[in-house]
């Protein structure tokens, strides 16, 4: 996962081997034994890459991409939890790592917002509510 990782991320922001080795301080050699999964790199250096890329250090490690969909390591707070599936009558369920990051528990309720351009988005009612609070005590 890690060497696929870092060959993805590196190609995608268009870096040669030499530059990302620069920018972590290692030699083109060292960069070129973690792609081919020779060698790991220490907690340092797998710091200095995931902040070269703006991911996790969790994520340039450990991310999988999902079958099926292509996509590869998020930014640093962005989430991919997978597909879900709509129901008969429009529901869905949302996967627990989403519950858990965002502290959904059963009970809550949630807020549908949808641009036709970008798509459906859902926010917690409180978490809407503080802050269309905090945008009127700005204007005031």
């Amino acid at each position: 996962m890690f060497a696929e990782n870092l060959i993805q991320l590196r190609k995608l922001h268009q870096m040669s081997q030499e530059e990302l080795a620069d920018r972590i301080q290692v030699s083109r050699q060292t960069l070129s034994k973690y792609e081919t999964g020779e060698s790991l790199p220490d907690i340092e250096k797998c710091k200095r890459l995931a902040d070269v890329f703006n991911v996790t250090v969790d994520d340039l490690i450990n991310y999988e991409k999902k079958d099926g969909l292509g996509l590869e390591v998020p930014p640093k707070g962005k989430h991919i939890f997978g597909m879900v599936k709509v129901g008969e009558k429009g529901q869905i369920v949302i996967p627990a790592k989403a519950r858990k990051i965002f502290d959904i528990h059963p009970g809550d309720r949630l807020i549908i917002l949808g641009d036709e351009g970008q798509g459906i988005a859902m926010i917690k009612e409180k978490g809407l509510l503080d802050l269309l609070k905090s945008a009127k005590e700005q204007m005031n």
